[in-house]
């Protein structure tokens, strides 16, 4: 293994272990880390939906980025740029965040549910990993959502600095913001506790480029597995700190925060794998990318927040197995509105996929000329 694989495999381990810490320390179980989620809960704390169980300013979104933005600026690759279809990218993210939300969790979300002995996460990994080899066959062909160029340190920097705003405001005048007094959103380990783990992650995640989609598009389309040992890493890790504590446990019914109804939890992440590849990275790494001064991350970022919104406003979100009075199972699953979006997400990947392929770019010229 060359060195940069074994840096991979220590900011794994580390996401890791400070999932299983974030979790013993109040996060809901299998949830240390999850983009998703997390932005979901910012986006109601600040009122963008009422979803009651679901609000919290998660100071593990604010630590990512300010931990990637440390790191960038002090190796130096701190680089500001945009301009690579931004509008298309805040689609792609809303979408991204409507499949992640309908299987309930992201890609780290998934390793960690997988590592707490959740079979449905297997399901939503078959679904993610058929969605990045449909993605992988628009890359082959030259889909592209064009070059991005230099842009002023500023515009750079507008994520770092939203983020350390929400962080003052947050800590400043909490009253501004809803907190959730029950659910998810009302698990929370100690706010300055999750942000210092978090920077710590944020700046590992920055200086390993850590992304669940990459390393699966690298092996199949290189046969390169170096990212894939971290999220191996990561697993490894949080199975031995679920057994650890006798948190594993291994089927698909009442899994915290999770559903098995399988078709939509494969199509969920069908739909976040494929937005994934033609974004060029997983929630995670759009987080990170834009803590390093990438503007399009950053607007792929405020897509996914605008899709959270969608989701709890319109009833897209996934719903969790339940036990109810008879002590029966009832499965979870998602609302005919949320089948029809994720349905509507896979139509508008394929135009997004079929749009921005060279052939067309060269049909359209020949039609001007």
């Amino acid at each position: 293994m060359k060195k940069v694989s074994w840096i991979v495999v220590i900011a794994g381990a580390v996401v890791g272990l400070a999932a299983v810490v974030l979790t013993h320390l109040g996060n809901p179980a299998n949830m240390g880390f999850c983009i998703a989620c997390f932005l979901r809960d910012i986006t109601g704390a600040v009122g963008m939906h009422s979803a009651a169980k679901v609000q919290y300013v998660r100071p593990e979104i604010i630590g990512l980025v300010l931990g990637a933005f440390i790191m960038s600026v002090a190796t130096k690759e701190f680089r500001a740029k945009a301009g690579s279809s931004p509008a298309t990218r805040f689609v792609l993210g809303a979408f991204v965040m409507i499949g992640a939300l309908a299987f309930l969790g992201c890609p780290l979300r998934m390793v960690l549910r997988m590592g707490g002995g959740d079979l449905n996460a297997v399901v939503g990994l078959v679904g993610f990993t058929l969605g990045i080899f449909i993605g992988i066959q628009f890359l082959k062909n030259g889909f592209s959502l064009k070059r991005a160029y230099p842009v002023g340190k500023g515009e750079g920097g507008v994520l770092p600095i939203v983020m350390t705003g929400l962080l003052i405001l947050v800590i400043a005048v909490p009253s501004l913001f809803k907190f959730s007094e029950e659910g998810p959103g009302s698990k929370h380990a100690p706010m300055l506790a999750a942000l210092l783990i978090a920077v710590v992650v944020g700046a590992l995640a920055q200086r390993a480029r850590l992304c669940m989609v990459g390393g699966i598009r690298d092996a199949m389309l290189f046969k390169d597995f170096k990212l894939l040992y971290g999220f191996v890493a990561i697993f490894v890790v949080v199975l031995a700190g679920n057994l650890i504590t006798g948190s594993f446990k291994l089927g698909f019914a009442l899994q915290p925060i999770a559903h098995s109804s399988q078709l939509w939890n494969l199509l969920g992440m069908v739909l976040v794998g494929w937005g994934s590849v033609l974004l060029g990275g997983c929630p995670l790494r759009q987080l990170i990318l834009a803590g390093e001064g990438n503007g399009d991350s950053a607007v792929t970022v405020f897509g996914m927040i605008v899709g959270a919104a969608f989701a709890h406003n319109f009833g897209l979100a996934g719903n969790a197995d339940a036990m109810n009075e008879a002590k029966e199972i009832v499965v979870g699953g998602i609302s005919t509105n949320g089948k029809i979006a994720v349905c509507l997400g896979i139509v508008i990947m394929l135009a997004v996929s079929l749009w921005n392929m060279p052939k067309r770019a060269a049909v359209n010229a020949a039609a001007v000329k």
